[in-house]
């Protein structure tokens, strides 16, 4: 129990530095990266990475070593130096024929969306849950999800606007939490 409790408190006082560290240096670094990258996203990508590095390693920020603001930027910077070596390292992508144009999307995004609908969907009661299937995923009228659930079609209506109500509030909370944590 001591044990569970002490490593709490490590974390939380970990997370609690790390907050620290973006509340004071993270714009900053932001812009740093941003200046050296050219790439807003890019630069985000770094920051990120930096506050990471910056939470495994939290000795370094606390070794009483000097500033503390060194050595985020130092790391950013060599983020910044490795992408472009490993840019220049590997072979640009080219299309396999002439007639057709190399893929530009990351499927990734959307990996992302259906893990959070799913998510979502999981949350909600099976009635509600069942309706949204039977409309949005099969494609179905609300006669026919009537039909295939057994129930009037009035009901699939109400139900139907009750579990997008709670679906948009399931993505408002996460939205919320989302700004909290980066806000």
């Amino acid at each position: 129990m001591a044990a569970s409790w002490a490593r709490n408190r490590e974390a939380a006082a970990d997370e609690a530095l790390i907050r620290s560290l973006y509340a004071e240096h993270g714009r900053a670094l932001l812009a740093y990266a941003t200046r050296l990258t050219g790439d807003r996203a890019a630069a985000e990508d770094i920051l990120q990475e930096t506050l990471v590095r910056a939470w495994r390693h939290p000795e370094v920020l606390l070794n009483g070593r000097g500033p503390v603001r060194g050595w985020p930027f130092t790391v950013a910077r060599n983020l910044v130096t490795d992408r472009i070596r490993a840019r220049a390292a590997r072979p640009r992508e080219v299309a396999e024929s002439p007639a057709t144009s190399p893929v530009e999307r990351d499927h990734a995004d959307s990996v992302v969306d259906a893990v959070v609908v799913l998510e979502a969907l999981d949350r909600l009661s099976s009635d509600h849950r069942d309706v949204l299937l039977e409309i949005y995923f099969r494609g179905r009228s609300v006669a026919e999800a009537a039909a295939a659930l057994g129930v009037p079609p009035g009901t699939v209506k109400s139900r139907s606007h009750y579990a997008l109500r709670a679906l948009r509030e399931v993505f408002v909370g996460r939205r919320a939490a989302l700004e909290g944590v980066t806000g």
